[in-house]
């Protein structure tokens, strides 16, 4: 994906995952970072997102920084940089969803997610045949050597990233889904348990009838 659209993705996601975590979040009052689902978003933002963006970095940076700039003539460690930020971009839009989510509101999280989305979805709009065209930075700008995104590699390249971002976004809902049906164990006091206060009168109660 463009890099230019890579953080306002990644804070979409990130919200997204709060909410389908909001079960787990609102069983534990400790701070939404010290939670499982806050784990979870931290393994998909290393090992599915951010390799993503680095993907297109790597092996197709012009049409990465959407031929704004060349990138041959920036350092590597900025590109580094731009993809650690983005992946690192995923667990700040779950922390900034988490404390609406642990309550079950709807409303900020939406916006949260959504405000993003929008930005993407005007910019996608406004650049249209910047994203669609497959191309070096000298090609583009002299209007030669330049094909289409669906008959070239980095159109097959986006489709196989897209395949591999679904995926993980799928693991992720499965693991948040699951740990939001976990109940807490009960206690060795609570009435949930095989002893405790209401334990002695039941089985008194049970001896009465013999």
């Amino acid at each position: 994906m463009p890099i230019l659209f890579a953080p306002l993705i990644a804070i979409a996601l990130g919200a997204f995952f709060a909410w389908l975590a909001r079960g787990e979040l609102a069983r534990h009052e400790a701070s939404a970072v010290a939670s499982r689902g806050f784990g979870v978003v931290a393994l998909f933002a290393i090992f599915v997102y951010a390799p993503i963006v680095g993907y297109f970095v790597a092996f197709h940076a012009d049409w990465a920084y959407l031929y704004w700039i060349r990138p041959r003539a920036m350092a590597s460690a900025i590109d580094l940089a731009l993809v650690l930020a983005s992946g690192g971009t995923v667990l700040l839009g779950f922390l900034a969803a988490a404390r609406w989510a642990r309550i079950e509101r709807l409303g900020p999280v939406a916006i949260i997610g959504a405000v993003p989305v929008a930005v993407v979805l005007s910019l996608a709009m406004v650049w249209q045949r910047r994203l669609s065209t497959s191309a070096t930075f000298a090609h583009f700008h002299g209007d030669f050597g330049t094909e289409p995104i669906t008959s070239s590699v980095l159109g097959r390249g986006v489709l196989l990233m897209d395949v591999l971002g679904l995926a993980g976004i799928v693991w992720c809902g499965l693991q948040m889904r699951s740990m939001g049906r976990r109940r807490p164990h009960a206690s060795a006091g609570s009435p949930l348990s095989g002893s405790g206060p209401l334990s002695g009168p039941s089985k008194r109660w049970q001896k009465r009838k013999h």
